[in-house]
């Protein structure tokens, strides 16, 4: 199983894309964030297969999210 982690700031597009995933065999929709600090919080303490990120988003974009996430030592 794929576990999956929707980042975006818009609930309509998580929502859709949580519908056109729902379809898919072995892919589930684990978690969803609506901002990178929330998703930030989510990845520093859980475990994902796959991460969808909007690049994006007001605050802190998805781009400056995933600087993060790569500089993180927990990856």
């Amino acid at each position: 199983m794929i576990n999956i982690l929707i980042v975006d700031d818009h609930l309509i597009v998580r929502e859709g894309i949580k519908r056109i995933i729902d379809d898919v065999p072995n892919m589930k929709i684990v978690a969803e964030a609506s901002s990178g600090e929330e998703a930030l919080d989510l990845i520093f303490n859980n475990s994902y297969d796959m991460i969808l990120l909007d690049i994006s988003m007001p605050g802190q974009n998805g781009l400056q999210t995933l600087k993060l996430i790569n500089q993180s030592s927990n990856f």
